[in-house]
């Protein structure tokens, strides 16, 4: 058997999410080299109107569903069903985040998939879990971003709790369920059965509280928020003549080669900078000296002059200095595809990087565009019954 270009060539994914955790799971999959088949409603799905867009395309709706095949299926009919269990059979993956109950109430609990395919890996997708005490309840990104602390840790103190407005939450969530899928498609090797994969925006709000929560948990001392301040380690950001930069001295080692760059290598032995504990206390001394060696320079010359010397350091882009990144561009981050509404447009590249497996990147589907080739390829349905699942409107 030839070795296959792509780590996941040969698994097939049924990609019935919508927004984002889901679908960024299974794009991830995609990425290593899955075949994910898109089921949208006819008409599309609602993400597709998600805004900002690129030339009437969907900027939201690219990041998470290129390069995957789309089909439309109207799963509200039986007929629509039918299909639906047809790929389910021929299938290694299905990928679900409607509130919990509701793909059961479908018809298609993971018991059923099971009937229908042993080896089949369902991957779950929530707000809160298919069990506890939440589980009923609906949520988005920042559900999880405030249930589990991280909104009162982000921002300064005495203003109100502060959303990140990055999507961290659906993207960890994405890279958990990511993971358990791949845990299972291991195991099945050895047991030759699929299972059920659970995980939910909540449980990864927790996840990135771990260290306060358990802080707390052991000494009834919780946190207070410090804005921009990163204690002991002055990972602040500092303006330089044309923007902002950042260093970052977590160690003894580190800390002594930011000595060195200020020109006061005597703070090294110094007891009021002896640990970052005691840093802590007299920051307000280095932090005069930071401020004023930032200022004398640009941000290029900083963080050029520290990372030649062992200093964590980067620039502090806003996003179109971040767009314009040498890294964004030669490690291939975001990549410029073929699109059929926007001519062109930019997509999720190469964030997972194997030495002999290439990723795969592909263009955004159009609606349903590949629904005829799935159906006719894939299932072998006769050109007629695929007439009439259109008529029907099934399609």
């Amino acid at each position: 058997m030839a070795t296959p270009k792509a780590a996941l060539e040969g698994i097939r994914v049924l990609d019935l999410g919508r927004y984002q955790a889901g679908p960024r799971a299974a794009l991830i999959l995609a990425r290593l080299g899955a075949e994910v088949i898109k089921i949208e409603a006819p008409g599309g799905d609602e993400s597709r109107a998600g805004g900002p867009f690129v030339r009437g395309q969907s900027a939201y709706w690219a990041q998470y569903n290129s390069g995957k095949k789309s089909i439309t299926l109207d799963l509200r009919q039986e007929k629509g069903k039918d299909v639906l269990k047809d790929l389910v059979k021929v299938s290694d993956i299905l990928v679900q985040n409607f509130r919990p109950g509701t793909i059961a109430e479908m018809g298609f609990s993971y018991e059923v998939l099971q009937g229908l395919n042993p080896g089949i890996i369902m991957l779950n997708v929530s707000a809160f879990g298919q069990d506890g005490p939440y589980r009923e309840r609906v949520g988005f990104d920042s559900v999880g971003q405030a249930i589990g602390g991280l909104m009162s840790l982000t921002g300064y103190e005495g203003n109100p709790p502060t959303l990140t407005d990055a999507p961290i939450i659906d993207r960890i969530t994405a890279l958990h369920g990511t993971i358990g899928v791949l845990a299972a498609l291991r195991e099945r090797e050895i047991s030759g059965q699929g299972q059920a994969i659970d995980v939910c925006l909540a449980d990864s709000g927790f996840s990135l509280t771990e260290i306060p929560l358990c802080h707390y948990l052991g000494t009834g001392v919780a946190p207070h928020r410090r804005g921009t301040r990163s204690v002991g380690s002055f990972g602040s950001p500092r303006q330089t003549k044309d923007g902002w930069a950042l260093l970052v001295a977590p160690s003894q080692p580190i800390w002594a080669r930011v000595c060195k760059c200020l020109g006061k290598p005597e703070w090294t032995k110094d007891p009021r900078f002896v640990d970052r504990s005691a840093r802590e206390v007299h920051g307000g001394i280095v932090e005069e000296e930071l401020v004023r060696w930032f200022a004398s320079r640009t941000t290029d010359e900083a963080v050029e002059t520290l990372s030649a010397a062992g200093i964590p350091s980067a620039p502090v882009n806003d996003i179109a200095q971040a767009a314009r990144s040498p890294q964004l561009r030669a490690r291939d981050l975001l990549m410029e595809m073929p699109d059929p509404l926007a001519g062109t447009i930019h997509v999720s590249g190469n964030y997972i990087r194997l030495s002999r497996s290439q990723t795969v990147v592909g263009s955004t589907p159009a609606i349903g565009q590949h629904t005829e080739e799935v159906l006719c390829g894939l299932l072998h349905y006769p050109a007629e019954k695929v007439q009439r699942l259109r008529e029907g409107q099934v399609i």
